[in-house]
């Protein structure tokens, strides 16, 4: 399954984050130590555009963005569910994370910031909220959720 490419490599990383709070200390450690420049964010981008690249990721289409849950919550992956969007210079539907949500962003080209974010990890804490927006370019975008819990705003 070509997905285990990308299932691997967040299981491990997943193990280091179970049970931490989603907050601003979180946001700094993911960014210091698996942030843009790091072998697991090398790792993780190389197996997003591949899965890309092969059809099997972002696999639906919506609004000009396009997007797949890769994977449900799973114990391996310690509860989070696994989401990537590929998106250019465009805002997304506005949700809410109940209980947080991390972001690991990856631009393809130009100087592609999500949220006004560069290149690496942007943690939202629960209850935050916002519409996904990337400016500057295209930029794939890979969501843990935990529990999988999203609520898109009506």
């Amino acid at each position: 399954m070509p997905q285990t490419v990308l299932r691997a490599p967040l299981a491990a990383l997943t193990a280091q984050l179970a049970g931490r709070p989603l907050d601003a200390a979180l946001d700094a450690w993911l960014n210091a130590e698996h942030g843009a420049g790091s072998a697991t964010f090398a790792t993780l981008q190389a197996a997003c555009q591949q899965g890309v690249a092969e059809g099997w990721l972002c696999n639906r289409e919506g609004g000009g963005i396009r997007y797949g849950r890769v994977f449900k919550p799973a114990d391996d992956l310690h509860g989070f569910s696994v989401d990537v969007v590929d998106m250019a210079d465009i805002a997304g539907p506005h949700h809410t994370h109940p209980l947080g949500e991390i972001d690991l962003i990856m631009p393809i080209d130009g100087d592609a910031r999500f949220d006004g974010r560069p290149a690496g990890w942007l943690v939202c804490p629960p209850g935050s909220a916002h519409p996904p927006t990337v400016t500057g370019g295209r930029a794939l975008v890979l969501y843990l959720l935990p529990e999988g819990r999203i609520d898109f705003t009506k």
